[in-house]
C-alpha cells in the first residue's frame, strides 16, 4: 500500500465530537471521521465547489477527493442514521495558517 499524501486543510474543525442529546456520550458508540473527511465536507457540501475544485484545494487528485467524500458522507449518515456520536480526529493532514495581508 501507497504511503498516503498529506492533505492541505484550510479550516480546522472548532468542535472535535457531536453527539445526539438523547444519551450520555459514554454510553453512545462512536462514529470517526478524520480532519481531511471533514475538509473534504466542507468543501464540497458547504461551500458547494466541484470535487475538482475542491481536490486542487486540497492538493489531492479527483478520485483521491471522490474516495474520501464518500468516505465521510457514509460516516455521518451512520451517525446520524443509528445514533452515534461523531467525532473528528486523525488524518494525514497539513492545517494552512492564513498569512496576515
Amino acid at each position: 500500500m501507497r504511503p498516503k499524501k498529506t492533505r492541505l486543510i484550510k479550516c480546522a474543525p472548532r468542535e472535535r465530537c457531536f453527539k445526539p442529546i438523547c444519551r450520555p456520550l459514554s454510553r453512545l458508540k462512536c462514529v470517526y471521521l478524520t480532519i481531511d473527511e471533514f475538509e473534504a465536507v466542507r468543501l464540497a457540501c458547504l461551500e458547494g465547489l466541484k470535487q475538482e475544485v475542491a481536490a486542487k484545494k486540497m492538493r489531492i487528485s479527483r478520485p483521491t477527493f471522490s474516495r474520501i467524500i464518500s468516505s465521510a458522507h457514509k460516516k455521518i449518515a451512520d451517525g446520524l442514521v443509528n445514533i452515534k456520536a461523531i467525532r473528528i480526529e486523525g488524518g494525514c493532514c497539513k492545517i494552512e495558517r492564513r498569512r496576515p495581508a
